[in-house]
């Protein structure tokens, strides 16, 4: 009988990477960047005391103009690093789309969306979220509405760009957040026919944790004289305790109920490498008597959202998903992550886990 592992990792409670990777500063202040008031407002509201080191590495040098590369963990204040910024240099009095933050999934969009409403929620800039599998029609009437700063998925940019209704001949920012999926066979043509509705004078800023190959090509051809920020020197993951257990393939479910019993879980996400995978053990999870909510690519928009606000909110404990579900999401409350199935590389392994 086949042998595999279940890869079990313990997260400090509350947020995840509460070391030196968000420690570690040179005890810069928020002012020392001359922001907007109104900005510093949302910031400090939002529950930011001082920037960690990727904000102190990324916000000074996003505000001179210049392209930026960086590599950082999820959960160190990545998106911050780059909507602080965004939202600085918007002209509030200009009806135009200035920035526009590329994203992989359309959960993520909606975390990174939200969270540029709360930063900005004293200035007076309208932020829009549009994503594929939502309706074509609404996003159209939305444009007609001033918008200053876009958040979405390429596809579905890149479709209203073409159509002529999102205008970006005035944006000059672009981030380009978990870059590596974006420069995925399955994004990057889009994303690089999107660049060419932009203006030649455009600022790029490209963030993930992971960089292959694929985004060193993308920096040559289109970044200019990138400031390369890189906060990760090795595939680390400090601020989480990993175990592992071998157990026979059939014995998989009786493992994760034996963990459900002995481990003090907050929340908990569950990976597994396929769709089928994700509903059929997120039945055996609630046969178990637990809580259990499951999601995947394959289920309708609503639902997936539905699923992502209670999960988020509380309102369940167990969450079993796919992939789709490692890119940037952040739940505080999630405390334990199990991969059920092996992951199919390093970089998964990363970015499930953090």
């Amino acid at each position: 009988m086949c042998t595999v592992p279940i890869y079990i990792h313990i997260l400090n409670v509350g947020y995840p990477f509460l070391l030196q990777d968000v420690t570690a500063t040179k005890g810069n202040e928020f002012e020392d960047y001359f922001l907007k008031r109104e900005l510093l407002m949302g910031i400090y509201e939002k529950g930011f005391e001082r920037p960690s080191p990727i904000q102190e590495e990324s916000i000074p040098i996003a505000l001179t103009g210049s392209d930026i590369l960086a590599r950082a963990k999820n959960g160190t204040g990545k998106t911050a690093a780059f909507c602080i910024p965004a939202l600085e240099k918007i002209d509030q009095d200009n009806n135009a789309i200035q920035a526009v933050i590329l994203v992989p999934t359309r959960e993520l969009a909606l975390q990174t969306s939200q969270v540029c409403k709360e930063l900005g929620k004293h200035l007076e800039i309208q932020v829009m979220v549009t994503t594929g599998g939502t309706s074509l029609k609404d996003d159209i009437m939305r444009l007609y509405q001033p918008v200053h700063l876009l958040v979405g998925t390429p596809g579905r940019i890149l479709d209203l760009a073409k159509r002529g209704i999102c205008i970006l001949r005035d944006c000059s920012i672009l981030v380009m957040d978990e870059a590596d999926k974006l420069l995925s066979p399955e994004f990057q043509p889009s994303i690089e026919q999107l660049i060419r509705f932009l203006p030649t004078n455009r600022q790029i800023l490209m963030f993930s944790a992971t960089f292959p190959v694929t985004v060193k090509d993308f920096k040559d051809r289109y970044l200019r004289k990138p400031y390369i920020i890189n906060l990760m020197d090795e595939l680390t993951l400090k601020g989480i305790t990993q175990y592992y257990a071998f157990v026979e393939e059939r014995q998989k479910v009786h493992c994760l109920n034996t963990l459900f019993s002995k481990l003090q879980i907050n929340q908990s996400i569950i990976f597994c490498n396929s769709v089928n995978r994700v509903e059929l053990l997120a039945k055996k999870i609630t046969e178990l008597g637990y809580s259990c909510f499951y999601i995947h690519a394959k289920m309708l928009q609503d639902h997936r959202n539905r699923v992502f606000h209670d999960f988020r909110n509380g309102a369940c404990r167990n969450l079993v998903c796919t992939d789709l579900f490692t890119r940037g999401i952040d739940i505080q409350a999630v405390n334990v992550v199990i991969n059920f199935d092996f992951p199919k590389n390093s970089e998964t392994y990363l970015h499930r886990v953090s």
